[in-house]
């Protein structure tokens, strides 16, 4: 059974060398790993933790360094700082995962309108997308969020649209690039419609630079809900979301160093995965040399 999956695997890289020179990525691996452990983590924490006992609950063992009972410490609050990462870790990888997705989604869609009908549909994307491009991604969702107020689904809305800006850009200078092929030629001339042409031979070779934003941009989103949450017009409290933890701990960055310090790191690790996973992903689909 063994052998056979080795068998399997070997022969699944041998054909698809983007995959092969991913894996042989160490670089790439290490982030891969980062996130799996960091998303399982998020996951089971969710699970098994009960908010109102384990997370938010008040306790008198306040400020306590980290120890075998408490890994992380305690908080001002005497809540469990090991537990409260973990838990917050579900918030802020969700938040991050899915306002790229979204963004992605978002961003394709208008590239795609742009990129190939052109003249003024594309005229009117582009000019739209460009005003946005102007102003920086942070500011977009903090004006989003302090309009619609502070909440889980503003905050993913907001995120999704800075987000959606980049992915609009690259895939409309894609789209333009693939429609001089001539297998999109053929498509034209056999007859085949817009929406198929669109959905079986230009995004599929948006692909691999979609992929690769795509994972650069959960990276971005997740800075920007942390900030945003730092601010107080993120996930709103008590959910211990990463920023919101770090905005909690100011006060306490001498007398307590591991309130900050473990949020702060829970966020690092978290960006630079993302990062090292796009830049393994870059040069595996070998983006600069296309």
């Amino acid at each position: 059974m063994r052998l056979t999956t080795i068998m399997s695997l070997r022969s699944f890289l041998i054909r698809k060398p983007s995959a092969y020179r991913f894996f042989k990525n160490k670089s790439a691996l290490i982030g891969l790993a980062i996130a799996i452990v960091m998303i399982s983590a998020s996951v089971a924490a969710y699970i098994c933790y009960d908010f109102d006992a384990d997370i938010a609950l008040v306790t008198p063992e306040v400020l306590l360094p980290p120890s075998l009972a408490h890994p992380f410490g305690t908080d001002h609050l005497g809540r469990d700082v090991f537990k409260r990462v973990l838990y917050g870790s579900a918030y802020s990888l969700s938040i991050g995962i899915s306002s790229a997705f979204l963004g992605m989604i978002i961003g394709m869609a208008l590239g795609c309108i742009s990129g190939y009908y052109g003249k003024a549909a594309g005229e009117i994307v582009m000019r739209i997308n460009e005003m946005f491009y102007s102003i920086p991604n942070i500011l977009i969702a903090t004006v989003i969020v302090s309009i619609a107020g502070p909440s889980f689904a503003n905050l993913l809305f907001s995120l999704s649209v800075s987000s959606a800006i980049a992915f609009t850009r690259m895939v409309r200078s894609q789209v333009i690039r693939i429609m001089n092929f001539q297998f999109v030629e053929s498509a034209k001339a056999i007859g085949q419609s817009s929406f198929k042409i669109i959905v079986r031979h230009i995004i599929p070779n948006c692909a691999s630079f979609v992929i690769v934003q795509l994972a650069m941009s959960i990276g971005t989103a997740i800075i920007s809900s942390s900030s945003l949450s730092f601010l107080g017009i993120g996930v709103p409290l008590p959910i211990p979301e990463w920023g919101a933890m770090l905005s909690d701990s100011r006060g306490y960055v001498r007398s307590a160093f591991w309130m900050p310090f473990f949020p702060g790191m829970a966020i690092m690790l978290a960006v630079l995965s993302f990062n090292l996973i796009g830049d393994g992903l870059r040069d595996a689909f070998d983006v600069r040399g296309r």
